[in-house]
């Protein structure tokens, strides 16, 4: 379901001059964005689509440099989204997570595992106690969502083929089936609910 509180857009920033603004702070790594507490702006035509692609305005960002930029300026509020310059807070549209985890590396085995995720964002995260994995199933289907927590609220929706390697390298713990990282374990479906073969 799509996060955005108001389709009235405003007029006066455009995605080039909020990318301008984060551009002028010359941050190292992440723009504090913890710390920037700008009065509400409006929202943006901006969304997130499901499998992370960015429109403004309805055409797709192109530009993946850009699209970064903007993601190192995501901020969550409740169920809500915003870019956060110094200067500016603009509501934009989500429609399901924000990141999309497109890969992951593993290292170590069973309780002593790391798995380090890669979201399309160019982020790498370790699954763990800060970065937990959570498993969201479709009540009419089932169907499993798993979701990597990126940052501050921002999460990613691990794709489809990440999603089959996690269950490949799954394992039964305290009648659960899920997958070890960073010393916690993830739970995915129950061990009794889960089909053989």
């Amino acid at each position: 379901m799509a996060k955005t509180m108001s389709k009235e857009y405003v007029t006066t920033s455009s995605a080039e001059g909020i990318a301008a603004t984060v551009r002028a702070a010359k941050t190292k790594g992440l723009p504090p964005v913890h710390l920037w507490n700008p009065e509400f702006s409006g929202n943006l035509d901006m969304r997130i689509a499901r499998d992370g692609t960015w429109y403004y305005q309805g055409t797709s960002i192109n530009r993946p440099e850009l699209a970064r930029l903007f993601s190192t300026i995501l901020k969550r509020e409740g169920e809500d989204y915003f870019l956060v310059t110094p200067v500016e807070k603009v509501g934009i549209t989500v429609d399901d997570a924000p990141f999309v985890a497109v890969d992951f590396d593993t290292r170590g085995e069973a309780n002593a595992q790391e798995l380090t995720f890669q979201t399309n964002m160019g982020d790498a995260v370790i699954a763990g106690p800060d970065n937990p994995i959570r498993v969201e199933r479709r009540p009419q289907t089932g169907e499993p969502s798993p979701y990597l927590m990126v940052r501050a609220g921002l999460e990613a929706l691990v794709d489809r083929k990440s999603f089959y390697r996690l269950v490949d390298i799954g394992v039964h713990h305290q009648n659960w089936f899920g997958v070890w990282s960073g010393g916690a374990f993830f739970r995915m479906i129950p061990s009794d609910e889960l089909k053989e073969g």
